[in-house]
């Protein structure tokens, strides 16, 4: 399982391509995992994305994530959740949670890494890494410091997430993260699929400088 490059699906920001295309061209372009982000979308028409993108997951033999909704993951089939810190607490997550859920988690510094991981996350994402536009509240980035003490001190998968794009993705790779989350380097990307390609590229050339594969 790697979560080396994470797409977060987003109609505003995708300039109206739908979460379902977004997934589709995400997951042809080298995508390891998606999150259906749609916040404000009603949970019928969350849950029939959800469905779609699962069919398409499936052929890509990938990983499909949503955000915040459990009972829509659930319901979709899909391989888990990722929870913030103002939503469901993952031990809550994990009681209601099908065998092998994945849940992960989104932290802002180390101490919350470390509580996300006791009470069962399967991976920790530090929101945000560095300052994004891409979420209105998502406050100043965290920076690689905390992301290299995060990845010193937990055991579970580490993904950078907020203002990565192909310019610092392997800054991020170099802090010891797994991954890198991104949404407007590819979702607001005219080639969607090949933004996708080039940032995974670039994820894997640095792994793989690394000797981590």
């Amino acid at each position: 399982m790697t979560y080396s490059l994470y797409v977060l699906t987003d109609e505003e920001i995708s300039g109206g391509v739908s979460h379902v295309k977004i997934a589709e061209l995400s997951y042809a372009g080298g995508a390891d995992c998606v999150q259906l982000r749609g916040k404000n979308t009603p949970f019928d028409s969350l849950l029939t994305s959800a469905k779609e993108i699962c069919r398409i997951r499936d052929k890509y033999s990938r990983l499909f994530f949503v955000n915040d909704n459990i009972e829509v993951a659930i319901k979709s089939g899909a391989d888990g959740v990722h929870l913030g810190q103002g939503d469901m607490p993952v031990s809550e997550a994990r009681d209601i949670s099908p065998e092998g859920f994945l849940i992960g988690i989104s932290v802002g510094n180390l101490s919350e890494a470390i509580k996300g991981e006791a009470d069962g996350a399967d991976y920790i994402a530090l929101s945000p890494t560095f300052n994004t536009s891409s979420k209105a509240d998502a406050g100043p980035g965290n920076g690689l410091f905390e992301l290299k003490k995060i990845c010193e001190n937990v055991s579970v998968p580490v993904i950078g997430i907020g203002g990565i794009g192909l310019f610092n993705a392997c800054d991020v790779i170099r802090a010891g993260a797994s991954g890198c989350a991104v949404i407007s380097a590819v979702v607001a990307q005219n080639d969607i699929k090949s933004a996708a390609s080039s940032l995974k590229a670039k994820i894997s050339e640095e792994k793989l400088r690394l000797g981590r594969f």
